[in-house]
């Protein structure tokens, strides 16, 4: 298939983008580098380097049999104190992207959603049914995105997926996790191993869990990647199908720093700080859905996997 990919000089994106090109896809990456960095477009993949809300009618004009859309921004905190930023660079940048795909006739649409989504859970694991109330714009931008793409589906016939992500982690190769502003648990403790960061701040040691520090789903990078592919095959037109993709595992604070600790060697001190408004205790998806409706499964759910590729990936980068 000729694939559109937004965001594919991006953590995620370019992962995706690498599988697609593996896969034999015709593969455009469309980045307008303020986040991704150009040496992550993978071999294959044609860039366009340009902003997605001005570039796609343009861009789509050419012809696609698909997009993969992983543009966005993506920091909780960030989205609070500026959500302006938020409801134009996510929601008004994505309606400008299915304005283009529907005048031009691209039929299907694979959207990169968040667990943010659902908010505070009132049950875990959590599944697809569970009530929408994100309690931050970023959430609530992607949740906008989700209902505009029914609303298409329906109307337009657009064969739409939403895969709503938990924690992602891991690498691919040379495509891997780089931030300009990290957020991520996993390399900032890496972070710490490498020597960029002294010590790694635990937000709470006192929550209702076994060693009383949060447990959250981590997903690798490239059972994620899986996922967009099955997700591309399985689209249905008219139809926008929801899925949540995680391991159905999770792994507390404890012990994703004591992971890092065991694969780099290093000893990672970390300190106490107050819990962080907002965080629940326990965050983990139930993937069944995925499973029994794309064909999805998880190989690399092993803590150890996910942090020695992590690992491995951030000791290529320059210092």
């Amino acid at each position: 298939m000729k694939l559109l990919v937004t965001g594919g000089a991006g953590y995620v994106g370019s992962v995706c983008a690498a599988h697609l090109v593996d896969a034999g896809h015709d593969v455009t990456v469309l980045d307008d580098l303020s986040t991704g960095h150009k040496d992550a477009v993978p071999d294959g993949a044609h860039l366009v380097h340009a902003d997605l809300a001005e570039a796609a009618e343009e861009v789509l004009a050419e012809g696609f049999d698909g997009v993969l859309h992983f543009a966005a921004k993506s920091l909780v905190g960030e989205s609070v104190a500026r959500p302006e930023l938020y409801w134009a660079g996510n929601v008004v940048t994505t309606f400008r992207l299915l304005e283009a795909m529907r005048k031009h006739g691209t039929p299907r649409l694979v959207f990169s959603s968040t667990a943010a989504t659902y908010g505070e859970p009132e049950r875990v694991p959590i599944p697809e049914d569970a009530p929408t109330r994100p309690t931050n714009p970023y959430g609530a931008s992607k949740l906008a995105i989700d209902l505009a793409m029914t609303s298409y589906a329906a109307a337009h016939g657009l064969a739409a997926v939403s895969l709503r992500y938990f924690n992602v982690a891991g690498a691919h190769g040379r495509f891997g996790e780089r931030h300009t502003v990290e957020t991520h648990l996993i390399p900032i403790v890496l972070q710490v191993a490498s020597g960029t960061r002294e010590a790694v701040q635990v937000y709470g040691d006192d929550w209702p869990t076994p060693d009383g520090t949060c447990v959250r789903d981590y997903i690798h990078v490239d059972d994620l990647a899986d996922a967009h592919l099955l997700a591309l095959q399985h689209a249905e037109p008219g139809k926008h199908a929801i899925y949540n993709l995680g391991s159905g595992t999770g792994f507390s604070v404890r012990q994703v720093i004591e992971a890092c600790r065991e694969v780099t060697g290093h000893p990672i001190p970390m300190t106490a700080a107050p819990r962080r408004a907002g965080d629940p205790a326990v965050l983990i998806a139930s993937s069944e859905a995925a499973r029994t409706e794309l064909g999805w499964q998880p190989h690399r759910t092993d803590l150890t996997t996910i942090v020695r590729d992590a690992w491995e990936f951030t000791r290529s980068r320059p210092a």
